[in-house]
């Protein structure tokens, strides 16, 4: 388990926490119900907060990557993958595949460098 650095952490009705500044996550045992789940101990505050939701979700969301992220990791990765095999199209292939197919690979190539270099 790794606590996201600078995430916001949903606790429900509109609350949010840094990640990295959640110190204690504790259930509510006592008039525990609707809006009043958990407590959440937040670096620098003297009192928890009290979160609509349930303590597992969460600890889940402070300890996973968020989806987005995720995504983008992935998505940088195909686009690396994709400009490593446009590198190795000779030109004959280059030339053929834009004049017959209508696919410009100097063009998605620079393209793609583009972003994977931003």
């Amino acid at each position: 388990m790794r606590i996201q650095s600078s995430v916001l952490v949903h606790l429900g009705f509109g609350k949010y926490v840094r990640s990295d500044q959640v110190t204690a996550v504790i259930p509510i045992e006592e008039d525990r119900g609707p809006g009043r789940r958990t407590f959440i101990h937040v670096q620098g505050q003297a009192d928890p907060m009290i979160a609509s939701r349930a303590e597992d979700s969460i600890v889940r969301d402070l300890v996973q990557e968020p989806r987005e992220v995720t995504q983008a990791r992935q998505q940088q990765e195909i686009l690396r993958d994709l400009l490593n095999d446009l590198q190795q199209v000779n030109g004959t292939v280059r030339r053929f595949s834009r004049d017959e197919g209508g696919l410009d690979l100097d063009r998605l190539e620079r393209r793609v460098r583009e972003v994977v270099e931003e």
